[in-house]
């Protein structure tokens, strides 16, 4: 499955560069706002942060919600205390686009992380012309020398990148990228099975100074606590925010 949602990612990247020539793209970079400090509103604070997405569907349930003003939804996130916000740019499992993202930084001003299966630079053009302060890079899709190109040019146009694991072979590839935002997703990418307490099992190898995220099977607060529990600075949460009264249900998980 992962290696077809990348496939169809980058299908689509190269449809829209047929649209948005790269020297067009490149002058959008050198045009837009620099990017928000992303490392300074997740650090580590004496409670948990969220990193609120804004996720119509997945491929493991399927449509979760429609979500006819991502920016709105944005808004409450925002306003209702997410130190960043998660806006998935994924068009045919995600239903997302990059005109969420667009809708989405004109409406609040917390970092925001593109979360697509990125795997060149015309992706990560696009992040940043378009208005992420972060960008998504998953160990288990892409070999390290690519990780670390991707890193390096990412980070060069400003940007953090969120080096998301699944293992501890993961985390050790993170490590040696010099990863300072580092997730552990409880999700396999490659059966989507879940497995809540994979990031307690492996936290104690992220050093101290590495900004620690938990990634997927929060449901409720009991969930969120669990989390802070086995030591996470960030929880990223999207499915139980999108399908429950979001302001409500993120407040709960600040609490």
């Amino acid at each position: 499955m992962l290696e077809a949602l990348y496939a169809g990612a980058i299908e689509d990247a190269q449809t829209r560069r047929k649209e948005l020539r790269l020297e067009d793209l490149e002058r959008l970079v050198n045009e837009v706002t620099p990017a928000l400090d992303a490392l300074a509103a997740l650090a580590p604070a004496n409670k948990i942060k969220v990193l609120a997405e804004v996720k119509r569907a997945s491929p493991s349930r399927g449509d979760l919600s429609s979500i006819p003003d991502p920016a709105e939804l944005a808004r409450v996130y925002s306003s209702n205390g997410a130190a960043a916000i998660s806006v998935l740019t994924e068009e045919r499992r995600f239903k997302g686009s990059l005109k969420d993202l667009i809708e989405v930084r004109g409406r609040v001003d917390v970092p925001l992380l593109r979360k697509d299966f990125i795997a060149n630079e015309y992706q990560l053009l696009e992040a940043r012309a378009f208005g992420a302060d972060i960008f998504l890079l998953i160990v288990a899709g892409l070999d390290p020398a690519t990780l670390r190109r991707l890193k390096r040019f990412g980070e060069d146009l400003g940007m953090v990148a969120f080096v998301e694991t699944h293992s501890a072979d993961e985390i050790r590839v993170a490590l040696d990228l010099d990863a300072k935002l580092l997730g552990v997703n409880a999700r396999d990418l490659s059966t989507f099975e879940t497995d809540r307490n994979l990031f307690g099992r492996l936290v104690d190898m992220i050093p101290d100074g590495i900004i620690k995220v938990a990634e997927s099977a929060v449901r409720d607060a009991k969930d969120v606590a669990h989390y802070r529990n086995a030591g996470a600075d960030v929880v990223l949460v999207g499915e139980a925010l999108v399908t429950n009264d979001p302001a409500e249900t993120l407040r709960s998980f600040l609490a």
